[in-house]
C-alpha cells in the first residue's frame, strides 16, 4: 500500500468538496497573514518615527492622551493650545533647544496631507534637513511650501508649481531630500504662515525639545512644569504609551485571524468526518489486506495535513498581496498612518514559513479526531457497510 499516492487519490477524488475545503483554510490563513502582514511592523515604524522626531522630551497640551502622543509621531492635526509666550518660557530655561510646530491637514486631489508649521531656521537645524531640489526658505514667514520627498513624488510636485492651502496659493518653493521619517510625508510652511491660515492665533500643537545632558531629563521635565501649564513626556514615555495601544490593537487583530482559524478548523473536520463515514467499504478492504490502524489513522491524518498546508501557501499568497493593496488604501489617522509605512506585504521568511507550519498544525489538529474514528473501525463492520 502506497500511502502517498493513497492520500492524493483520496484528497483529488471529490474535487468539489477539496475547493470548497480549501477555500476555508486558505481564506482563515489569509486573514491571519493580512492583520499579521499590516500590524508585525509597527512597533519598528513606530520606533523609528520615535528616533526621527530628535526630540527628548515634547510639551503637549495639558491632559493629553497616548492619542494625542501617536498623532505627536504621525503629524497629525492637533488642536493648537501652547502659546508663543509658553514657548518663550520654556526657551529661557537653560541647556534646551525647543522647536514649536503647528500640524494641521490640508487637501490635494482630495487626499489628505498632513501640514506642519515650523520655525523655519531652528527647525532645520533641529532636524538636519537638506534640500533635494529647489531652495529652502529664505525668512521665517516667508508665504511658500517646502514638500516632503514621498508626498512630492506621489502628487507629482515640482518647485515652481502652486498648492492652495485654506484658500491661500502658495508656491512650492523646495523638495527635501528622503528623511526615512513622516517628513517625507509632510508640506511645512513657516510658523506665521501656518498660525494665520489655520486661525491658530500665537498658538502652536506642540514642542519638542532637544535636552544637552540626557542624564538631566528628569530635572528639564520638572522646569518645564514649574514655567507653563502643559503635559511633559519624555520620549521613553512617550514610546511606551504608543507601544501599548498598538500592543493592544496587534492582540485584537490577532484574535480576530483566530476566529477565522478556527471556522476553518471546522471545516476540515466535517471534511474529514464525512470522508471518513463515506469510505467505510475502502476502510474494511484495506484492513483485510493487511492495513493496520496505524495505518489508517495515518493516511486520515496526511489527508487533513495536506488541506493545511496547500490552505497555508495559498493563504500566505493571497494575505501578502490583500496586505500590500490594502496599505495604501488605508485611510489616514493617527494610527493607521505607521500601517501605511510599516513594509506592509513584504517577504518575511519568518511570517510565511510560520503560518504555514500554522496551518498544517491546526489542520493535523483538526484531522485528529476523523482520523481516529477512521481508525477505530473493525474490518467486519467496516466491508458490511452499504
Amino acid at each position: 500500500m502506497n500511502i502517498g499516492n493513497l492520500v492524493v487519490r483520496n484528497i483529488t477524488r471529490r474535487r468539489g468538496r477539496l475547493v470548497f475545503t480549501l477555500l476555508g483554510i486558505t481564506i482563515g490563513i489569509a486573514s491571519f497573514v493580512t492583520f499579521l502582514a499590516l500590524g508585525g511592523s509597527l512597533k519598528d515604524e513606530i520606533r523609528r518615527e520615535a528616533s526621527a522626531l530628535g526630540a527628548n522630551l515634547v510639551v503637549t497640551p495639558k491632559g493629553s492622551c497616548a492619542y494625542e502622543q501617536v498623532s505627536v509621531l504621525t503629524g497629525d492635526q492637533l488642536p493648537a493650545t501652547i502659546t508663543m509666550a509658553e514657548v518663550g518660557r520654556i526657551k529661557a530655561i537653560g541647556g534646551l533647544t525647543a522647536v514649536p510646530v503647528v500640524t494641521e491637514k490640508t487637501a490635494i486631489k482630495n487626499r489628505p496631507v498632513p501640514v506642519a508649521g515650523v520655525l523655519t531656521a531652528e527647525m532645520r537645524a533641529f532636524k538636519g534637513w537638506e534640500v533635494g531640489s529647489g531652495a529652502y526658505f529664505a525668512g521665517a514667514d516667508e508665504e511658500a511650501v517646502v514638500a516632503g520627498a514621498s508626498v512630492a513624488e506621489q502628487f507629482g510636485l515640482k518647485v515652481g508649481d502652486e498648492l492652495t492651502i485654506r484658500g491661500m496659493r502658495l508656491p512650492v518653493k523646495g523638495v527635501l531630500k528622503e528623511t526615512g521619517s513622516k517628513d517625507d510625508s509632510t508640506l511645512f510652511i513657516p510658523l506665521a504662515v501656518a498660525q494665520e491660515l489655520f486661525k491658530a492665533g500665537d498658538k502652536v500643537s506642540f514642542v519638542a525639545v532637544r535636552v544637552a545632558d540626557v542624564s538631566r531629563t528628569d530635572e528639564y521635565v520638572t522646569k518645564i512644569k514649574e514655567e507653563v501649564n502643559a503635559g511633559v513626556v519624555t520620549d521613553r514615555q512617550m514610546l511606551k504609551s504608543v507601544l501599548g495601544i498598538v500592543g493592544t490593537v496587534n492582540v485584537t487583530l490577532q484574535l480576530i485571524a483566530a476566529v477565522a482559524v478556527l471556522a476553518a478548523a471546522f471545516g476540515i473536520v466535517n471534511t474529514m468526518l464525512t470522508a471518513a463515514y463515506e469510505r467505510r467499504r475502502e476502510i474494511g478492504i484495506l484492513q483485510a489486506i493487511g492495513a493496520r490502524q496505524r495505518d489508517i489513522f495515518t493516511v486520515f491524518l496526511l489527508e487533513s495535513g495536506c488541506y493545511g498546508f496547500m490552505g497555508g501557501v495559498l493563504g500566505v499568497i493571497g494575505g501578502l498581496l490583500v496586505s500590500t493593496f490594502a496599505a495604501p488604501l488605508v485611510s489616514q489617522n493617527a494610527f493607521t498612518s505607521f500601517v501605511k509605512g510599516s513594509g506592509s506585504g513584504t517577504l518575511d521568511p519568518k511570517l510565511i514559513g510560520g503560518s504555514i507550519l500554522f496551518s498544517v498544525a491546526v489542520a493535523l489538529i483538526a484531522g485528529l479526531y476523523p482520523a481516529w474514528r477512521a481508525a477505530r473501525l473493525t474490518p467486519v463492520e467496516a466491508i458490511n457497510h452499504d
